[in-house]
């Protein structure tokens, strides 16, 4: 028997801001996190899947600037999964992307375009992270579907954390020698992952 399950296709879509000019706490938006209950219809031209020879450019933020305190880019990404049981065998397909029409930028410099770029990376970072607990996941017929929810609920929340984490210690890149060891740390991080780069 087929069974197809959408976890009901669980997005987790992020918007993070940069700025590059100091200003004042209360008047800069902080990271803000939106989880996606229903499966997004995007087409694709829409999205970009995280590439490691595809590197976002100031003309996929497709979203007219929004008025957002002092921010002055948004980028949004998901992290999605859908699993599928045929003949007691579960299989899965994980996804990591870039939503044009929901990113934008209003000061396009390059430093920007990397602060916005790592929060994508961070994405795939945990898309590989994902990929690795569920590798790791021993199929249990009665509870396979509580058992992937609470992975893929864990992985998220891992995720959010580095992203506000990353935001909050690098001040949405204002603080040039955090945001630049954060941009090797994370870069670190994907070499060392690279064996769960390649995911179902």
């Amino acid at each position: 028997m087929k069974s197809f399950h959408l976890l009901p296709l669980f997005l987790l879509a992020v918007n993070f801001s940069g700025s590059p000019a100091p200003a004042k706490p209360e008047a800069f938006v902080s990271a803000r996190t939106e989880t996606v209950k229903k499966v997004v219809a995007e087409t694709d031209e829409d999205i970009i899947p995280w590439k490691p020879e595809r590197l976002l450019a100031w003309d996929d933020f497709l979203c007219a600037p929004q008025k957002q305190g002092d921010a002055v880019a948004s980028t949004s990404t998901s992290l999605g999964i859908a699993y599928q049981l045929k003949n007691n065998k579960l299989s899965y397909n994980i996804t990591c992307h870039f939503s044009k029409h929901k990113s934008w930028g209003s000061l396009k410099t390059e430093y920007i375009l990397a602060h916005e770029q790592a929060h994508f990376d961070i994405t795939e970072l945990h898309a590989r992270k994902l990929y690795e607990a569920l590798y790791n996941y021993e199929y249990n017929p009665g509870t396979f579907k509580k058992d992937i929810a609470a992975i893929y609920e864990q992985i998220v929340k891992e995720k959010e954390a580095m992203q506000e984490a990353y935001d909050g210690e690098s001040d949405h890149s204002r603080k040039r020698r955090i945001q630049y060891e954060w941009l090797d740390k994370i870069d670190t991080m994907l070499e060392e992952t690279e064996m769960f780069a390649v995911y179902p």
